[in-house]
């Protein structure tokens, strides 16, 4: 399920209305049923039950949509199951055409798009966990209600941790759970299946650890170190580069110690963090003077997070050899 892309990096993963969802559920375009927490669609779960459970549901779509989940992170751990028709799937990584028997794995961080842009017929079951994390490098924490034996639930969470695929091919088993936990999801007006939900939850864990253990399943460890968490978070900087970023909140928003921080920004960008940050903006404002005229200098260093104008032009110049005026003097036709 979608999250509205705030410009803070905490805020990203405030669930939001998923207002597209909501008017088209409201229109009668298509079917819905879902369970939440805080502002995720559907009927609100009840503080004693299915704790860490943060949004469960499906939607039916008999006909194509006028609307899409653009990209967006989730705060949990999200699996998608595709039962019947057509979807497209997006990560940063690749795009897929998702077909029925189809399940999607996404992981707090990973930024994702459902439809392209627009969902099309078929009909898709979601169910999102708080593993109580937010970036790569930290120990997940499932809720207590989840049964499997202490090993098997720490090689799900390996794999889940260490495997970089979104997109798998469900067997029967997972697929008979994510259609009995829809039926109990159409019968939750009067009384949430409390137990119900928690065995069908617990089950479809159980035959996804199966289905890896079946398969090879190639795990790699960098994708739980604390390099990946600075990678994402430098990756995530080209897309908020305005906001006024001090040290400090970097250190705070990727989890880690400034000198960790440092390290790493360093091993992939031959930069401090502060420097790096600097560049990215300076990259936006030389695109922005390309293409748009119609603002003055000033603006543009502004709208790029730069404070002062006198700041900008000078750490321009050093960048690019000439001032931000003649820059755009000799882009502006290219």
């Amino acid at each position: 399920m979608a999250k509205k892309g705030s410009k803070d990096f905490n805020k990203i993963y405030k669930p939001d209305r998923c207002d597209p969802l909501i008017r088209a559920v409201d229109s009668g375009e298509l079917l819905m049923s879902a369970l939440r927490r805080e502002d995720y669609p559907g009927m609100e779960i009840p503080d004693n039950i299915l704790k860490g459970v943060l949004s469960m549901g499906y939607w039916d779509a008999k006909s194509d949509q006028k609307w899409g989940l653009d990209w967006h992170r989730n705060e949990g751990i999200e699996f998608t199951f595709l039962e019947s028709g057509t979807l497209c799937f997006s990560t940063e990584k690749n795009r897929f055409n998702l077909a029925p028997g189809n399940f999607t794995i996404t992981k707090p961080w990973q930024l994702h798009r459902v439809g392209d842009p627009n969902v099309t017929v078929g009909r898709l079951h979601w169910l999102i966990i708080d593993v109580e994390v937010r970036q790569p490098h930290q120990s997940w924490k499932w809720p207590d209600w989840i049964i499997l034996s202490e090993q098997d639930l720490d090689y799900l969470t390996l794999i889940l941790r260490q495997n970089d695929i979104p997109v798998w091919s469900s067997n029967k088993k997972m697929q008979e759970c994510f259609k009995e936990l829809g039926f109990c999801l159409d019968h939750c007006e009067y009384e949430i299946p409390h137990s119900k939900f928690n065995i069908l939850i617990n089950n479809l864990l159980l035959e996804m650890l199966c289905l890896f253990k079946q398969g090879k399943v190639e795990l790699d460890e960098s994708l739980t170190l604390n390099l990946r968490t600075v990678e994402i978070f430098l990756d995530y900087l080209k897309s908020d580069y305005e906001k006024n970023w001090t040290l400090d909140e970097m250190v705070e928003h990727c989890g880690i110690g400034k000198t960790s921080l440092s390290k790493y920004c360093k091993q992939l960008t031959n930069m401090t963090p502060i420097d790096y940050l600097i560049n990215v903006r300076l990259d936006a404002a030389a695109k922005k003077l390309s293409y748009d005229q119609s603002k003055n200098i000033s603006e543009i260093g502004y709208d790029c997070g730069f404070s002062t104008s006198q700041y900008f032009a000078t750490v321009f110049k050093n960048r690019f050899k000439c001032t931000p005026r003649e820059y755009a003097v000799l882009h502006q036709d290219m």
